[in-house]
Order: structure tokens, then sequence, then C-alpha cells
């Protein structure tokens, strides 16, 4: 899956703002990309203004600051029939930080199942999801990065699994 260089501003622009929001539309997409699974349903990858949706089914995982009446800030764990989902988030130094969004980046233009969106003005300013098949079902993972100006960064990490 590629790295989707975008040229629009990050929408969302503080990890700490972060939302979850279960089964709502999503808003404008940025860059998308659909997965196969072996028993033929899809899974949607899809980057916002530096948060995502995965969307599987009738179902969709949006992680973003909008739906700010319908939705409960990020948290730590959280659990529903055939979903579970965890987060974290860390502030990393300059050179952590940079090591990182390094890596996510290479992994995004060169792994399959993955899928990237860099926002301009700072290389490290990305969006960075992946997914395979779990069993009848979908695992994946994100990451939200947000630099702060030569001081390293914020990263929320996401993991998740679906099951039918």
């Amino acid at each position: 899956m590629p790295l989707h260089r975008l040229h629009v501003p990050p929408a969302d622009v503080s990890g700490t703002n972060l939302r979850l929001a279960l089964n709502t539309p999503a808003p404008h997409v940025l860059a998308s990309a659909t997965l196969a699974h072996p028993t033929g349903s899809e899974l949607v990858l899809g980057v916002l203004g530096a948060s995502h949706i995965v969307t599987v089914g009738t179902f969709s995982e949006q992680v973003s600051c909008h739906h700010v009446d319908d939705s409960t800030h990020l948290p730590a764990a959280t659990e529903g029939p055939g979903y579970r989902m965890s987060s974290d988030t860390a502030v990393h130094d300059e050179k952590s930080f940079r090591r990182i969004a390094a890596q996510l980046r290479s992994r995004c233009e060169l792994e399959i199942g993955w899928l990237g969106g860099s926002f301009p003005g700072d290389d490290a300013a990305l969006t960075a999801l992946c997914a395979e098949p779990d069993g009848p079902g979908w695992r994946w993972q994100t990451w939200h990065l947000y630099p702060e100006g030569g001081a390293g960064g914020m990263i929320v990490h996401t993991e998740s699994r679906w099951r039918p």
C-alpha cells in the first residue's frame, strides 16, 4: 500500500483531542486502501485529517476529533460484541520520534496491508495504518504522529480487532 503525500494541512492537530466513534458516518477520506479477506469480505483503511477510519461491512471505527457530541475521549481500552480496541499515547524525544516516523513511512511505502498519509510542513506529521485477516475477522493498528517543532512529538497508537 502506498504512502500518500497529502497536500492539505492536518485537521486534527493534537493527539490529546482524539475521540473514538463507532459506526458513525465518515468525514471526507483523504486516502484509502481496500484489503480483501480470504473469506471474501473487505476492510477499508482510511486516512482523515491526521486521524483514521477503518470500515468492515457495516462496522466502522473512527479515531479523530470529529463527532465531539456523540463520541468519547480515546479510551485506553474498550470492548463490544466482536470488537476490542486499546490505545496508548506517548511523548518521544526528537531522535526517537524521527526514527519511529521514518520506520512507519518505510513500512507504508514497502509493505502489503499498510496505508499512510503524510502532511505538509514536517516529514514526521504522519498517520499510518496496517491491517490483516484474523480468523474470520480482522485486526489492525494505527499510529498518529504529532510533531512538536523540533522537540520530538506525540504518538497515539491503537490496536483493534473485529470479528463477525
